[in-house]
């Protein structure tokens, strides 16, 4: 395999509702944003592009993908859809990465997009809720904050997780959002602010769960000899990964957990795993992105992770996937402070899905953007000064390059990908 450089990226404002720009429009934004960033690249030097948008049921617009590559002005160069839930830009961004390490090309755009004001709440909820099966789950009443409640009332009978930990998650995110100017929400919460908003689905409230919104995102690819001729800090892609589940919780079968090379397996002796308080495809994906990237202990590689937080309680759950903490230790570990921008390993510095707003097929190349920035230190340069969010590295005493992880995450845990990028100074 190739290395892989990311060396430009650009999104939209996440917002409610943008009802002056199409999809189109919204991409052009985002990928000139991207190429204004990265000023000797031009559109001769890009071999191609990788699409993700989850539905077609928002843009009621069939092959819409093309009509954005049309509007960048990518055409004839070779283009494909890709999609998977709520990790479709996940997805998307490591496709982009595969044309690059194959040597298929070496210029590419992952392009992500969603426009989900064009319905309402409830029937946004419908549409995403024919992600689960439409044989069994759907038919019952099956939908998306039901299942993450159910998986949550188990993580907190199997260890002793509180609704005031699941609380400060958001509390966090929403705090590490307050001046990041493309997030969606600016709220100062406070745990009982939390608690207090309406209950959606127990113990879930409102400002538990992301929103719908409308959104663009972009990151550019390249192989190691575009990035040192085009760009003047590229961040290496160090190693990516992918799991997969059953998409019914009930048709995963109990087993021997899944180790990452810092564990030990006398810390699960008596742990019915994945049950439905994990996610097994988390895991996966999480080592395969760990061994790719040389990764021994992430708690003391990794710098900082944009991770999948649809829900506060996915965010606890994850913590535990991705090896930040033990299996069951996911509400100690808000508890304690460690994913504060301040603590041992920032989660969600951006304000994540719950601040910044969850437009499906952007979501994960807005965590790519993000963290881009981040590795490049350059937070402040792309948000009017203001570098409140910039994190600085904390740990790994000589090694000099930071680390940042980014996790997308799809159904009930049924697609989940997990890449690694590393700063090049």
């Amino acid at each position: 395999m190739r290395p892989v450089y990311m060396i430009s990226g650009g999104i939209t404002k996440f917002t409610k509702a943008e009802p002056q720009k199409s999809f189109r429009v919204m991409c052009k934004e985002a990928f000139d944003y991207a190429m204004h960033d990265c000023p000797k690249l031009t559109r001769e030097r890009i071999d191609g592009s990788v699409l993700s948008y989850f539905s077609d049921h928002f843009t009621r617009q069939l092959m819409a993908g093309i009509m954005a590559v049309d509007m960048c002005g990518l055409v004839p160069k070779p283009s494909i859809r890709v999609e998977g839930g709520g990790s479709t830009g996940g997805l998307c961004f490591q496709e982009a990465w595969r044309h690059i390490a194959s040597g298929w090309m070496d210029c590419v755009v992952a392009m992500g997009f969603e426009t989900m004001s064009h319905v309402n709440t409830w029937k946004g909820n419908e549409f995403i809720a024919l992600a689960s099966d439409t044989n069994f789950d759907y038919p019952v009443g099956g939908f998306y904050s039901g299942y993450y409640a159910m998986m949550v009332v188990r993580h907190m009978h199997e260890f002793g997780t509180t609704v005031e930990q699941l609380a400060k998650v958001s509390v966090k995110n929403h705090k590490n959002a307050l001046h990041n100017k493309w997030a969606q929400h600016h709220y100062d919460l406070t745990v009982e602010d939390v608690r207090r908003s309406p209950m959606v689905a127990y113990p879930l409230t409102m400002l538990d769960i992301c929103t719908m919104s409308d959104g663009a995102a972009v990151a550019i690819l390249a192989s190691e000899e575009v990035a040192e001729k085009f760009c003047d800090n590229p961040v290496r892609v160090l190693g990516v990964g992918q799991g997969t589940d059953a998409m019914r919780l009930s048709d995963r079968p109990h087993g021997s957990v899944i180790l990452l090379k810092h564990e030990d397996p006398s810390w699960y002796k008596n742990l019915k795993y994945p049950g439905v308080h994990s996610f097994r495809a988390g895991r996966a994906a999480s080592k395969l992105a760990y061994e790719q990237s040389g990764i021994e202990d992430p708690r003391e590689e990794i710098d900082f992770v944009e991770l999948h937080d649809a829900y506060t309680s996915s965010e606890i759950q994850t913590y535990e996937d991705m090896g930040l903490c033990k299996y069951g230790d996911g509400g100690k570990f808000i508890e304690q402070g460690h994913p504060e921008l301040s603590g041992r390993i920032p989660v969600n510095p951006s304000g994540g899905l719950i601040a910044c707003g969850h437009p499906v097929g952007a979501t994960g190349l807005m965590q790519a953007v993000f963290a881009f920035w981040q590795l490049q230190g350059a937070i402040a340069k792309h948000n009017d000064g203001n570098a409140s969010f910039q994190v600085k590295q904390q740990r790994g005493i000589g090694r000099r390059k930071m680390r940042g992880a980014i996790h997308s995450h799809a159904g009930t845990g049924t697609y989940v990908t997990v890449s690694i990028l590393e700063s090049t100074r």
